[in-house]
């Protein structure tokens, strides 16, 4: 396992998701028990400034009605959910909408299972709303609302695989590059990266600092220019340590015999024993450099899977073989598909022929082992694309491959599939071995669509801390992008400025309770709210956010009272004057049951 120094945006996603579940983080939550039976107070217009709550009822009196604390999420979570994202296309390639649950069955290692959850999903459901906060002693602004129009609507993260791109193949994604921003719209925000972490640029709609970025695609192989004895491709190396074949292990051999002992065959004994050994070698070098690339496609995707929009990701590469890797590459397909991200794939290399070795200089390679040489370097570039089209079946993407014309296919990339299905089961009595566990997704019905989607995932290898699985759970529906209405729940912004540089923004919720699971205990209405904000900068970056619980023991006097008049919240949050966007998740421990709801924030200089 090599040192992989981590991304400055991982470094500060991390420290983020720490912080939301810390005391505070600048977050005041005021709980308000006993509501006017009239309209909430959340809906009516913004008189006073947001002032700081009172401190809170101390969580360890059994008297309060209601009171809030900083803790680790406690709701339960749904155990070994296993997402399938699909996408359905006619004989003619255009996408089939309109299929229902029924109409799909999913085997897992041939066993039919149950399709517990399914949704559909298209560009507009993922458009994030656009309410304006209030303000009372700010006329409304006509630029506001056009301030809001233009917030990030669509993120694409472009990942140039440049420890596997060759000079050539640069020069050429990187022209094609400079065509695609031409076609970026102007909610679009665009994020460059690379498998060696050597250049990054986050998420932005400069259009002119993404095209200079462009400048530093160039080959950062850590394997480049090393020439060994024997000369042993990566292809060759996994086909001679983990499928023990002879057949490639005798054509190393012969060229050991040839570099090293100048053709003496007397000493093939020894020159087999060097095959094997630079085989190792070549193996672990490249698996370490495919390993880091694909951790460094991990970072990329929790970036990615921060931003509240759709999420695109474009990956760029000659292709690569995995050998070893084949669970850390089926968790980089799990995660992207949880976190709602298409990958589509582009094949750097266009439309080429199969490299049949340096015709310049054919006696590169022994007489003996020439022929059977250009036959495994065949297979290896044509084993090279199985990468790409997996990632992109994996996550409903699309494979461009076999085509010159790069830069449509990454305007096509660059835009989401216009209809997929999300289907989700949970494996019955999976066994905790890390396994392969084949999927096949097929129609109940016989038809002539064609099915796009993952063929397979890894079953987990140990049990999952609940605790932190919840964690987990809740901040990824909070960095997500999605309206959900489990729970009926209401969200306004109110900001109140107490200078030209700052502002508080108080994030104002409504909870009818009516939708509500509550448990009568000792005389008592009992549940627990989590309450998580995050607010967002005109780019997609997290500013700022908190979480809280909300415990409810609720006589019932006001359990009544509450019921036709619902719970109210409120949290406040400083900030400096900008365009926000606004996410808030609530989630109860009883039901299980979550909201999340999207706003818009314009507050003027």
């Amino acid at each position: 396992m090599s040192y992989l120094p981590q991304f400055p945006f991982a470094q500060r996603l991390r420290c983020v998701l720490l912080l939301i579940g810390l005391t505070g983080v600048g977050a005041r939550v005021s709980a308000q028990a006993v509501a006017s039976p009239s309209a909430p107070a959340a809906s009516s217009p913004a008189q006073t400034p947001a002032e700081p709550a009172k401190p809170q009822t101390p969580a360890s009196n059994d008297n309060a009605e209601v009171s809030s604390r900083d803790t680790p999420p406690t709701f339960k979570i749904r155990v070994n959910l296993v997402l399938v994202r699909v996408v359905v296309r006619d004989q003619q390639g255009h996408v089939v909408p309109n299929l229902k649950k029924e109409d799909f069955q999913l085997t897992d290692n041939r066993k039919l299972q149950t399709i517990s959850t399914f949704s559909v999903e298209t560009p507009e459901s993922h458009v994030v709303a656009t309410t304006v906060s209030t303000d009372a002693n700010v006329p409304a602004d006509p630029v506001a609302a056009k301030a809001v129009a233009a917030l990030p609507q669509r993120f694409v993260s472009v990942v140039f695989d440049d420890q596997h791109l060759n000079m050539q193949d640069a020069m050429f994604v990187r022209n094609a590059a400079n065509k695609f921003l031409d076609s970026l719209a102007v909610s679009d925000r665009v994020g460059i990266y690379s498998t060696s972490g050597q250049f990054t640029v986050e998420f932005t709609d400069d259009h002119e600092m993404l095209r200079k970025s462009l400048l530093k695609i160039i080959p950062h192989s850590p394997t480049a220019g090393t020439h060994d004895c024997p000369d042993i491709s990566y292809y060759e190396a996994d086909m001679i340590q983990n499928k023990s074949d002879a057949q490639a292990l005798g054509i190393a051999t012969e060229d050991a015999v040839e570099c090293a002992f100048n053709g003496d065959e007397t000493q093939k004994a020894a020159a087999q024993a060097m095959a094997q050994s630079t085989a190792g070698l070549v193996l672990n070098q490249e698996d370490s450099s495919t390993e880091y690339a694909l951790r460094h496609m991990e970072d990329t995707i929790r970036r990615l899977g921060s931003m509240p929009g759709q999420r695109i990701m474009v990956f760029v590469s000659p292709g690569f073989i995995p050998s070893t890797l084949q669970l850390e590459f089926s968790e980089v397909v799990d995660r992207a598909t949880k976190a709602n991200i298409v990958i589509n794939t582009i094949d750097a290399r266009g439309l080429y022929t199969p490299d049949m070795g340096d015709i310049s200089n054919p006696n590169v390679d022994p007489p003996k082992i020439a022929g059977y040489r250009s036959m495994y370097r065949v297979a290896a570039q044509l084993a090279q694309e199985d990468v790409l089209a997996q990632l992109a079946d994996g996550t409903g993407g699309t494979f461009f491959h076999n085509r010159n014309d790069v830069d449509e296919g990454l305007r096509e990339a660059g835009a989401a599939p216009g209809l997929t299905y999300l289907l989700g089961f949970s494996p019955q009595n999976m066994k905790l071995d890390g396994s392969l566990h084949t999927l096949k997704v097929s129609f109940v019905r016989k038809t002539n669509y064609k099915i796009q989607a993952r063929h397979g995932y890894f079953a987990p290898r140990h049990v999952v801390d609940p605790v932190q699985a919840a964690k987990e759970e809740i901040q990824e529906a909070l960095f997500s992008q999605d309206e959900i209405r489990d729970l009926p729940v209401d969200l306004h912004t109110q900001f109140f400025k107490t200078d030209n540089f700052q502002a508080k923004l108080a994030v104002l919720t409504h909870v009818d309770i009516k939708g509500v699971h509550f448990r009568k205990t000792d005389g008592r209405t009992r549940d627990d709210l989590t309450v998580a904000t995050a607010i967002f900068d005109e780019n997609g970056n997290y500013v700022t956010g908190g979480e809280k619980i909300v415990e409810m023991k609720l006589l019932d006097p006001t359990y009544d009272r509450l019921l036709r008049s619902g719970l109210n919240l409120k949290s406040s949050f400083d900030v400096k004057p900008g365009t926000y966007l606004v996410r808030q998740v609530v989630r109860d421990s009883e039901g299980s049951q979550l909201a999340a709801r999207n706003g818009a924030v314009v507050i003027p200089n």
